[in-house]
């Protein structure tokens, strides 16, 4: 297999009470194998695409072959947006930004709180299925929505942080309480790993 399910850095139920043990195994034992799975078959029928990481193949769209073009972008987002996901949550995480991160977020939004009510509000209202995601564009800090699977880096941006609105997530315990859960979300943001992908991105 050219692409494969990456384990969780902590136990299903570390994240508890934010997010429960049922919803983080479903959510990474079903939904994101179900991405990788699928991005494996279309790279079963191009194996040139095998080569590529993820991010690679996500970056330049355009250059996949047309008949797994949608199978591509759907699951190899899916893969990347998960993988991302899992990283930038830790148990005992949370608490203010520290770091390059927690001085450009008050550069750009004014103070913390006031990001998380943009990022917050901007996610709440993302329609259907999707992600919310925090990028870095002309030397300043963005808040961008992607419906679906979709991903920053297909627009040349790479994703410093983004939060799963889609009802896998989240539905088990929040059940259609989207901004409770997004509020909550952040008790377990790893502030650490985020600060690393700023720094990638700043590159």
């Amino acid at each position: 297999m050219a692409f494969e399910l990456p384990p969780l850095p902590y136990d299903y139920a570390a994240l508890e009470p934010t997010i429960d043990e049922a919803t983080m195994k479903l959510h990474h034992d079903k939904h994101h194998q179900a991405y990788v799975t699928n991005l494996n078959g279309a790279v079963e029928k191009h194996p040139d695409l095998g080569k590529k990481t993820p991010e690679e193949l996500v970056a330049d769209l355009g250059a996949i072959p047309e008949d797994v073009r949608g199978v591509v972008r759907n699951n190899g987002g899916g893969h990347v947006n998960h993988t991302m996901f899992w990283e930038i949550m830790k148990p005992g995480g949370g608490g203010t930004p520290t770091g390059d991160i927690g001085e450009q977020i008050t550069t750009d939004f004014g103070s913390f709180d006031d990001f998380k009510k943009k990022f917050n509000e901007a996610t709440a209202k993302q329609f259907g299925s999707g992600w919310g995601f925090l990028v870095y564009k002309g030397g300043k800090l963005e808040i961008v929505t992607k419906p679906n699977q979709d991903s920053p880096i297909s627009d040349g941006l790479f994703p410093i942080l983004g939060n799963d609105v889609w009802e896998h997530a989240y539905y088990l315990k929040y059940n259609n309480r989207r901004p409770e859960y997004l509020a909550a979300w952040w008790d377990v943001v790893n502030w650490d790993e985020v600060n690393k992908r700023f720094a990638t991105a700043k590159k």
